[in-house]
């Protein structure tokens, strides 16, 4: 059957299309309180009034890392200034006023030594001697072995301004120092020194380069052709 021009332009105005030109507002959304809401707020807020006032822990200063070793270097230099003040106070008009004084060479190295009496404690450059020679059991023992060999250990404070060479050379040095301030102590002193070769100065030095070699004797690689 045939549906004329009137009928469909009947039918498509009845089929109206919302129009998109306004947009429609957003729903409100609104919640409620529901009587289990109610009752909790009701609850937390008794438990608040009734709860005792918290009590503020004491401030902590928190210092950083930089802050600790800034304030460790500062305590390193005061005794290191308050060690040197002691080794200054017990040599009065400094190494060349003192009456057991001595001195030992190794190598380059050069020791001037003072020895006071005491309870065994060593000073090498207004330091320490464990600190000085970096803890090195062989070359603190160095500086104990005339002392050692006499029995004196535990009796003489020593005292020593050390320069050239390396540790290696400068303990060896102080050793030979030490034990020629032990002679003026007591020339019988000298037998069980000298027995122990404590009072040879030891002359081998490193042998100086040569020209046209690599190091002393170390010659280049020979080349026939």
């Amino acid at each position: 059957m045939a549906l004329s021009v009137s009928s469909l332009a009947s039918t498509f105005s009845q089929l109206a299309l919302p129009s998109t030109s306004a947009p429609h507002p957003p729903p409100i959304l609104r919640l409620l309180p529901s009587p289990r809401r109610a009752a909790r707020l009701v609850l937390l807020a008794a438990s608040a009034a009734d709860a005792p006032e918290p009590v503020e822990a004491p401030a902590v200063d928190d210092e950083g890392p930089e802050e600790v070793l800034a304030v460790e270097a500062e305590e390193d230099a005061l005794v290191g200034l308050a060690l040197r003040k002691y080794v200054k106070q017990r040599l009065p008009g400094g190494f060349a006023a003192q009456r057991i004084t001595a001195t030992g060479r190794r190598k380059t190295a050069s020791a001037r030594v003072v020895l006071q009496e005491g309870s065994g404690k060593v000073f090498i450059n207004f330091r320490d001697a464990k600190e000085y020679l970096q803890g090195n059991p062989m070359w603190m023992e160095y500086c104990k072995v005339p002392l050692a060999t006499l029995g004196f250990e535990n009796n003489y404070d020593v005292f020593v301004k050390v320069q050239g060479g390396g540790l290696s050379g400068q303990a060896q040095a102080i050793c030979l120092g030490v034990a020629r301030a032990l002679l003026k102590i007591s020339p019988a002193n000298r037998v069980p020194l000298r027995s122990e070769g404590l009072l040879t100065r030891d002359t081998r030095i490193v042998e100086r380069k040569k020209a046209g070699l690599r190091k002393a004797r170390k010659r280049p690689q020979f080349s026939k052709r």
